[in-house]
């Protein structure tokens, strides 16, 4: 998807706007929703919305425990079942009880992530952040392909984040096999891979009517923090010295709730029925970034289609590895 497509369609709906807002006039009955991270943060505010706009919505869990506790208090048709982004084989098992249950699926979230975590290796050696945001999600919507090219309007959104504008995908060392690993530029990676795989998707979905879209949903306090030290987070700004939100982030960033309206209305919004493989912010599309809008905007790198087409091929290619 070219940069030139990165136009805001003005839509009406301020960066903090609420879950009931977006979905206002929606009627999501008789759909099929798949939210990874479902149960947590702002993924359980997108299932709930999702849920009380009518889907079926299911949620993928790795403990089962955790997610009982948590969906007890969702209202309307919730599942869960057991999957691990981390186990290619927990992902494939998945995809097929899905499919015995289900004859197509209309909503795929990949709302699922971890950030700026130490060193770590999944599967046969891959980094960790590329591993679980990108891979792992990679081999769920390629299993899941054929449930969603059986809908008449299938949506697929990928949760990235304004850290890709660091950088894009590290052709020469994607796994930090031969450079030192760096937190950020691992997980500014794995955000520039989910940028990409929705430009991607989005053209394996459109002779079907489906669209596909990245989401930044914008800065919020959840688990995601969980591998940041408090003074890591000072120094970001994002926290005062006693653990208390800085005023950056008291102006700036949202609450759960309003961390889902963006995926919302990727999800659901007509006036994004005729595109897709966009980069989406404060619901709306986002526009090109510029040396001015450090907090805001889309890198080139990030919706380039030859970049698309090439990570997916890699993609592949270490799925058909592993």
């Amino acid at each position: 998807m070219p940069l030139d497509a990165q136009i805001p369609l003005h839509s009406g709906f301020a960066p903090k706007t609420e879950p009931e807002q977006v979905l206002d006039g929606i009627d999501l009955t008789g759909r099929v929703a798949v939210v990874t991270g479902g149960y947590s943060g702002i993924g359980l505010e997108t299932t709930r919305a999702l849920a009380g706009a009518g889907a079926t919505v299911v949620v993928p869990v790795r403990t089962p425990a955790k997610a009982e506790e948590n969906l007890a208090g969702v209202d309307g048709n919730v599942t869960a079942a057991r999957m691990d982004l981390a186990d290619l084989d927990s992902v494939r098992s998945f995809a097929a009880e899905l499919a015995a249950q289900h004859d197509t699926i209309d909503l795929l979230i990949n709302n699922a992530g971890v950030m700026a975590t130490p060193e770590q290796r999944v599967g046969p050696g891959w980094e960790y952040q590329f591993g679980i945001c990108h891979l792992g999600h990679f081999a769920l919507s390629t299993e899941l392909l054929p449930l969603l090219e059986r809908s008449d309007a299938a949506r697929v959104v990928a949760l990235s984040s304004i850290a890709h504008k660091r950088n894009g995908i590290l052709w020469g060392d994607i796994h930090f096999e031969s450079t030192d690993y760096d937190k950020w530029q691992a997980y500014a990676q794995a955000k520039s891979a989910n940028a990409l795989f929705a430009v991607a998707m989005n053209e394996r979905l459109a002779a079907s009517g489906g669209r596909a879209f990245a989401v930044h949903p914008g800065g919020i306090f959840t688990p995601l923090q969980r591998d940041l030290p408090l003074e890591e987070q000072v120094a970001l700004g994002w926290l005062n010295a006693d653990g208390s939100p800085s005023p950056l982030a008291e102006a700036g960033f949202k609450s759960t709730t309003q961390g889902c309206t963006t995926t919302l209305w990727a999800a659901t919004s007509p006036m994004l029925d005729d595109l897709g493989g966009v980069y989406c912010e404060d619901c709306d599309i986002a526009a090109p970034a510029t040396p001015e809008t450090p907090y805001s905007g889309v890198a080139p790198h990030a919706v380039d289609g030859d970049e698309a087409a090439r990570l997916w091929d890699v993609s592949e290619a270490m799925l058909a590895a592993a």
